[in-house]
């Protein structure tokens, strides 16, 4: 215990051996950072500004592009700017504030993927009483469980996290996280542990209620070709939305705990980095070319704009 100090920054290692390409990954990450804001916001706005969207499917998907610029704020930034910098660091403040917004905003995916398919849910094998079921309330209460639900179960890990007595400073990734500094702790963390995977069970078993929704979709919708064409035109996003979400969370929590150091760095960092870079662009580019009436929104908002421009 003699090694035991008062932690006030953490060293992020993850960047040490790619200093020599620091300019090509700037731009990459600039590039990609700017093609999810603007994925992101197209499809927000698009949302917001026409009174024709202002359906459950389309609040949530509003939402769920919300929470993507939530997560990816609390990375990119700080990751292009540690690019610039000659020493990678972060303040112990900072980083659990890292901690709290990366992953609230991966549970909150799963929060809103769940809820949008009960969604889907309802206006499949319940139609005539999809109107009296998706009331503004209950799609309120249903975004309010998004994003508190993940709050409090990620409040509680870095409050956890914040009371283990650390023996070092040093993180071998690009950002905080939270087996990381865990795993620097001199004390026991098995209080931490359990909450972790309770709180993995928990979200876990969204995927099952997903799952099991799908499941009764699909025997609906096999009855009808209207049906068919519905599954088609809204669910599919939906599944490869999940699909996308998933495996990125997988590759990080299998990765964290269970990564091999033998792996290139530049390789670890792929795989870290991987649920912050995919879904954020895919989800809105997925459900902006299959849903129609995004689609037709995106093409007037820009397309229109362009016309009036040439014609004036």
């Amino acid at each position: 215990m003699e090694n035991v100090s008062v932690v006030l920054e953490f060293v992020l290692s993850g960047l040490d051996e790619t200093t020599e390409n620091k300019h090509m990954l700037l731009f990459l990450a600039a590039l990609c950072y700017y093609l999810i804001l603007f994925c992101n916001i197209t499809v927000i706005f698009s949302i917001a500004s026409d009174k024709g969207l202002h359906e459950p499917m389309y609040i949530f998907l509003c939402n769920l592009c919300i929470n993507a610029l939530y997560g990816t704020a609390a990375f990119y930034p700080k990751f292009m700017y540690d690019l610039l910098a000659p020493f990678h660091v972060i303040s112990y403040a900072g980083c659990m504030i890292q901690i709290f917004v990366i992953y609230s905003s991966a549970l909150c995916d799963f929060s809103t993927l769940t809820v949008m398919a009960y969604d889907r849910y309802v206006a499949i094998c319940r139609p005539l009483q999809y109107h009296s079921e998706m009331t503004y309330q209950k799609v309120t209460k249903c975004i309010l469980f998004c994003w508190l639900a993940p709050f409090f179960c990620m409040g509680v890990i870095v409050l956890l996290l914040s009371r283990l007595t650390l023996c070092g400073s040093s993180i071998g990734k690009l950002y905080c996280e939270t087996w990381a500094v865990a795993k620097l702790a001199c004390s026991s963390t098995t209080v931490n542990n359990v909450v972790g995977q309770i709180v993995i069970s928990i979200y876990f078993g969204h995927a099952v209620l997903i799952f099991c929704s799908y499941l009764k979709l699909i025997q609906t919708c096999r009855r009808s070709k209207e049906g068919r064409y519905k599954f088609m035109q809204t669910c599919l996003p939906h599944l490869l939305a999940l699909f996308n979400v998933t495996m990125a969370l997988l590759f990080d929590v299998f990765y964290s705990r269970y990564g091999s150091s033998s792996l290139p760095q530049s390789l670890r960092n792929f795989l870290a980095l991987e649920f912050l870079f995919v879904p954020p662009i895919l989800n809105p580019i997925i459900y902006g070319l299959q849903l129609t009436k995004i689609r037709k929104q995106v093409v007037k908002l820009y397309f229109r704009k362009n016309v009036k421009t040439d014609a004036a």
